[in-house]
């Protein structure tokens, strides 16, 4: 089974829609998007651009599309979708639970609401090396000032755990992490204080734009981020798009929910190679390719040539 895999806030680099295969459904897709939005949406991927989490989001849905579709051109569907935090959003799509265009409203709104709630001073920290309930035992569930605290936001592998909070606070917990035997603590690309508590209004806000938007059952597999489980309903993959903002995201068993169901490939959409590298590590029978590592369009070779070894 195929399944295509997306990348959340975090894993962009700048002029990685540039990089993108040079292909008709690509330039399609950049196109649709701009006028879906009335911007430029080539002119995200900046240096200067992607210091907005707003830039950042579209772009990384754009990406994610268009990837898909390329695929798709080639005679190439996936069986499986499954996104990390943002990365829902592409995987809606792709599975056919939401059109394309109202997945690109719905994320503009997210950044926004998300930027206006903590315009700085707040971002996410990684911590390698321990264990979740290592993490845990870090933070102090009784600071009365909530910039003060940190919480878990994913749970991207066994021991790859990432935290929400304040600058200050994040700055704390990674020299705590570091002394409690962290290989790594180090403060991701995002400015915002993703998937915890501290964004739940904002979800709200857009849970009420939401219910306006139509959304079907999907066509194949998505598995959502609250609970890393297979959603069939329209009005739960809804939820999973609008609230995964203020949850924490179970990426690890999100990917090894796909693993279950039989996934023997799976491709990871640019940017990035994340996920590529945690499946590597779990499971390494498993077959993955990260997109963004073929240049000059030669993923569908690579595909093609997998999906033959694999049958």
């Amino acid at each position: 089974m195929l399944c295509l895999v997306y990348p959340g806030q975090g894993a962009q680099t700048p002029g990685f829609l540039h990089r993108l295969p040079e292909h008709s459904a690509v330039a399609s897709t950049i196109e649709e998007a701009s006028d879906t939005l009335s911007l430029d949406v080539a002119g995200l991927d900046s240096s200067e651009a992607l210091q907005s989490s707003v830039a950042v989001q579209i772009s990384l849905v754009v990406a994610g599309v268009a990837i898909a579709r390329r695929l798709a051109e080639s005679g190439i569907e996936a069986q499986a979708h499954a996104g990390l935090s943002v990365g829902a959003y592409p995987a809606a799509v792709g599975c056919g639970a939401i059109a394309f265009a109202d997945a690109l409203r719905m994320v503009k709104m997210r950044a926004e609401l998300m930027e206006r709630a903590y315009p700085s001073g707040y971002g996410l920290s990684a911590i390698e090396g321990l264990a979740e309930a290592q993490v845990e035992a870090l933070i102090d569930p009784n600071a009365e000032d909530p910039s003060a605290r940190v919480y878990v936001a994913n749970v991207n592998a066994p021991r790859q755990i990432v935290v929400a909070g304040s600058d200050a606070a994040l700055d704390a917990f990674n020299e705590r992490a570091t002394a409690a035997g962290a290989h790594r603590a180090k403060r991701l690309a995002v400015s915002v204080p993703s998937h915890c508590e501290l964004l739940s209004e904002a979800s709200e806000k857009l849970i009420d734009h939401a219910a306006g938007i139509p959304v079907q059952t999907p066509k194949q597999l998505y598995i959502g981020n609250r609970r890393a489980r297979a959603l069939y309903r329209g009005e739960d993959i809804r939820e999973d798009l609008a609230t995964n903002m203020c949850h924490a995201v179970r990426w690890f068993d999100a990917l090894t929910a796909l693993i279950e169901r039989g996934a023997t490939l799976l491709v990871e959409a640019p940017p990035g190679r994340v996920s590529t590298d945690i499946v590597q590590a779990a499971y390494p029978d498993v077959a993955v390719l990260a997109a963004s590592s073929f240049a000059n369009d030669r993923l569908v070779e690579f595909v093609q040539r997998r999906m033959r070894d694999r049958v």
